[in-house]
């Protein structure tokens, strides 16, 4: 029917600053993944203490994802956007002038504080613009974004921080959060919400009497493990036990995240043409668990060029989930839950992450990475029977 797939015209306005407001922010928060091969390999830093480092930020999001989605499910997605985007860059343009661990680390806590606010707000504007059957395509467009950050960041922060030093890579993203910031406050509208009367009760809790978005939200925590894992350690895979040079790795690594950009749009279109996104989740959990054994094989077999192909391919997989999940809680949760639901769906995921920088690292540290990428692949194995049978749609 023509009314289920017109997109009204804002939409695509609202989307297009959204994508570029969550790469500049994943480009921030992102940085200091890139900067490991810096930190390790020319500082002497250790694995686990450049992994923690990495990870700062995404112990910031956590502390405040959930408290940015109710502020946008009261009132309205603009002003959070526009308001996170000035603090992400205000906090990166701190880190590029502060010295010592402890003091960068807290700082890169802030500036995961403030990014938090576009991960629980640009979803929901995305969803709350597209109808229903035009969801997967904008959510996976909207979700490229996360990749499109890393691609650059993995292809830009390594030079500048060789010449610049870590200040280098953090002016350049937090001048671009700035910028962004004026952006998204003159340019993105909040979509209309169902109307309500003042006597109408407010909308009840999703959570209550149905399971579906705690399973969506712990198979999701699954999933990102992998995700994860290759974000932050696989630049340093390919230079330091692959035997790559910085430069050629790093092109890699950004090759890998622009195709799992556009891998995260094919499967939410898929999602759309089979009208189920929970069946196309349990698809990429199921691909997952492949591609890491693949990349454990990779390692053991020395393959070296084959290394760049099987990562590209793991890259893309262990990303494709994540649109189709959001889509999932956004739809479930409902239009006055939305922004919470998303809150916490991106709380537990960065729970996981905040883990896995020193986790992985005093792992790989320990075993090595064939067997590391072995033990990651138990994630979306576990995550398969967690996908729930059949969709969920709330007002």
């Amino acid at each position: 029917m023509p009314e289920a797939t017109a997109v009204p015209g804002p939409a695509w306005r609202v989307l297009a600053l959204g994508v570029a407001a969550q790469a500049a922010a994943t480009f921030v928060i992102s940085t200091p993944a890139y900067l490991i091969p810096y930190l390790h390999l020319g500082t002497g830093m250790s694995l686990a203490q450049a992994g923690a480092l990495a990870s700062a930020p995404n112990v910031g999001m956590v502390l405040t994802l959930v408290l940015w989605g109710a502020l946008a499910d009261r009132y309205g997605e603009r002003w959070v956007i526009a308001a996170g985007m000035a603090l992400t860059g205000a906090a990166a343009l701190g880190a590029a002038a502060v010295d010592g661990i402890l003091l960068l680390g807290a700082v890169l806590l802030l500036s995961g504080a403030a990014a938090a606010s576009i991960n629980a707000a640009s979803g929901r504007v995305v969803v709350g613009w597209f109808p229903l059957r035009r969801r997967g395509l904008a959510m996976g467009i909207r979700q490229m974004s996360v990749p499109l950050g890393l691609a650059v960041a993995a292809v830009v922060v390594p030079p500048l921080a060789e010449r610049y030093g870590t200040a280098g890579p953090l002016l350049a993203g937090g001048l671009a959060s700035v910028l962004l910031a004026a952006a998204c406050a003159a340019g993105i509208a909040d979509p209309p919400r169902p109307p309500r009367s003042a006597t109408d009760p407010p909308p009840g809790n999703p959570y209550r009497g149905n399971a579906f978005l705690l399973r969506i939200h712990v198979l999701s925590v699954l999933l990102v493990i992998p995700q994860f894992t290759l974000s932050i350690f696989s630049l340093v895979w390919l230079i330091a036990s692959m035997g790559w040079s910085p430069a050629a790795a790093g092109i890699v690594v950004g090759i890998s995240q622009l195709v799992g950009a556009f891998g995260r749009i094919a499967v939410g279109v898929l999602s759309d043409r089979v009208g189920s996104r929970v069946r196309v989740l349990r698809w990429v959990a199921v691909s997952a668990v492949a591609v890491m054994l693949l990349l454990a094989l990779t390692d053991v077999g020395d393959l070296g060029v084959v290394a760049g192909i099987v990562l590209v391919l793991a890259v893309t997989v262990s990303v494709a989930d994540n649109g189709l999940a959001f889509t999932s809680v956004a739809e479930a949760a409902g239009s006055g839950w939305a922004g919470r639901a998303l809150g916490i769906q991106n709380t537990g995921q960065f729970i996981a992450s905040s883990a896995l920088g020193p986790v992985a690292g005093a792992l790989i540290t320990a075993v090595g990475y064939p067997l590391t990428f072995a033990l990651v692949a138990l994630a979306p194995l576990l995550a398969i029977p967690l996908v729930p049978r059949q969709d969920k749609h709330r007002r």
